[in-house]
């Protein structure tokens, strides 16, 4: 009897409308996550205006928010892992095809719905509050929500053909973009005429967008094949192929599972990552049992995925850290340069119009950085892209080790900026090709919330440092993590490109 894979499903049905829609629902997600990260970069300032707040205590305002995500990242990315991209295990019923698929779509514990609600909730009320310390426990909670962005990234990733994942995952990142130059906007706007309170609160509306359609998002077929159902599997394809005017493949789907590392100790890493073409075997979930995440974990340090799960850490380390505070140095170094030289205390002025003015230009750098990725990642492969980009920001950062003009400073943050931009949309892209499905998100989901111990400190270096006159030293740590990322991405020991997801 004939048998195809999921892959050989979405290759066959190909990009369209379906995966256009998921697209959409998966980027306002992306969006939104960028709108909270780029409002750190304006949040601080003024709170410490209006509050009179010390210089750590504005620090410690952009650190909680990473603090959140760290612990969101770990908690979505099992969640999602255990119980679906988007909703709890269905045990099958005898209703027909039409009464599974009703079933299917309306009994749901989800990941997706759950961090927009505490994303959203959670940005309204911190627009309410009375006091820095309430203000700081809401912004953790937010960064708690937050920290889901990478699962609406895997969620995505799962629907889109291994031959142009590359293609999309650009695409898909502008919702990124659009979501810092809209919160730079947002606030130029709002800052200038109204209050703090209301940027939080406009910026908390986006999340509010994704709930009516929640009801319509389908899960991951990959997902559903990982945990054998099959039939639900699927179902999905089957919606896939209607909405995109495509037929599936005859025959029967099966989903080929991984070799278990447990016990194959001596296939290498690049072979682990190559799709067994065998026949169909039932397999037994360690992600279902009672002790998934240590299985989960386990398997991320096996001898098969130990060197990419090191490196990816690291790497989502230095994105983040890197990423965080050249946003954070746009909106400090030309005020701190004319503090330093004048020997003044160091002062915010909400109507000065440069701190909006040099955010808001740094931001539109994503775009070209995006551009540059797509044109670089499937002729060159991840690997290479992002070793490249890495040094290239570098290079831009390294002037700024001395006081440079407000023009020149701009234009070399914006350089570093689309670099940065540019390196971490390709690392949110090789990460999911690495890891199996079975533990997708799981891994993803650690990496992230690594690299937000990045966001937890880059304030301190970004922020702190330069209130205290050290622009130099500032600039040589990023200097050093970027190097350093740079030979990890020499180093990671697979190069992904066109490989199906496993």
């Amino acid at each position: 009897m004939e048998t195809y894979t999921t892959d050989d499903a979405l290759t066959l049905i190909g990009f369209g409308k379906f995966q256009a829609l998921v697209l959409a629902y998966a980027g306002m997600g992306w969006l939104t996550e960028a709108m909270e990260v780029m409002l750190l970069s304006f949040l601080g300032p003024v709170v410490r205006e209006e509050w009179n707040v010390s210089p750590e205590d504005e620090s410690l305002l952009s650190s909680v928010v990473f603090a959140g995500m760290l612990i969101g990242a770990c908690a979505w990315g099992f969640i999602s892992d255990r119980y679906g991209r988007k909703q709890a295990r269905i045990r099958s019923a005898p209703l027909g095809l039409a009464g599974n698929w009703f079933v299917f779509s309306l009994v749901r514990r989800t990941v997706l719905l759950l961090s927009t609600l505490l994303t959203s909730g959670m940005g309204f009320l911190s627009a309410l509050s009375p006091n820095y310390l309430c203000l700081l426990v809401l912004r953790f909670f937010v960064g708690i929500g937050v920290g889901s962005g990478h699962v609406f990234t895997s969620w995505f990733l799962e629907f889109v053909p291994a031959g142009n994942r590359g293609t999309w995952m650009v695409i898909f990142s502008f919702f990124w973009t659009i979501g810092t130059v809209l919160e730079a906007s947002l606030a130029w706007a709002v800052l200038s005429a109204l209050s703090w309170r209301w940027l939080l609160a406009l910026t908390a509306l986006p999340c509010f967008l994704l709930l009516p359609f929640f009801r319509i998002t389908p899960e991951s077929p990959r997902y559903l094949c990982a945990q054998n159902r099959m039939t639900d599997a699927r179902l999905v394809l089957e919606r896939i192929a209607i909405a995109n005017q495509a037929a599936l493949p005859l025959g029967v789907l099966t989903y080929h599972q991984e070799t278990k590392t447990d016990y194959i100790t001596h296939v290498s890493e690049d072979e682990h990552l190559i799709p067994v073409r065998e026949k169909e075997h039932t397999v037994r979930n360690a992600i279902r049992s009672k002790s998934g995440a240590i299985a989960a974990l386990r398997e991320l340090l096996s001898h098969n995925l130990l060197r990419s799960t090191l490196l990816l850490w690291f790497v989502y380390y230095a994105c983040s850290f890197a990423y965080y505070g050249i946003a954070l140095l746009s909106s400090q170094l030309s005020d701190v340069n004319r503090s330093c030289k004048s020997g003044l205390i160091f002062e915010v002025h909400q109507n000065d119009g440069n701190l909006y003015k040099d955010t808001f230009i740094t931001s539109l750098a994503e775009i070209p950085g995006l551009i540059l990725s797509a044109l670089l990642v499937d002729r060159f492969g991840r690997k290479a892209t992002m070793w490249s980009l890495m040094f290239a920001c570098c290079a831009f950062l390294g002037p700024l080790v001395l006081h440079q003009n407000e023009l020149l400073t701009t234009t070399l943050l914006f350089g570093a900026r689309a670099c940065g931009t540019g390196t971490t949309t390709i690392l949110c892209l090789y990460a999911p090709e690495v890891y199996p499905t079975s533990v997708r998100s799981t891994g993803v989901g650690i990496a992230t919330a690594i690299g937000k111990i990045g966001g937890v400190i880059c304030p301190l270096v970004a922020v702190g440092m330069l209130r205290n006159c050290h622009q130099m030293e500032a600039v040589l740590v990023f200097e050093l993590v970027l190097f350093l990322a740079g030979v990890a991405c020499i180093l990671f020991p697979v190069e992904t490109k066109g490989r199906e997801m496993d």
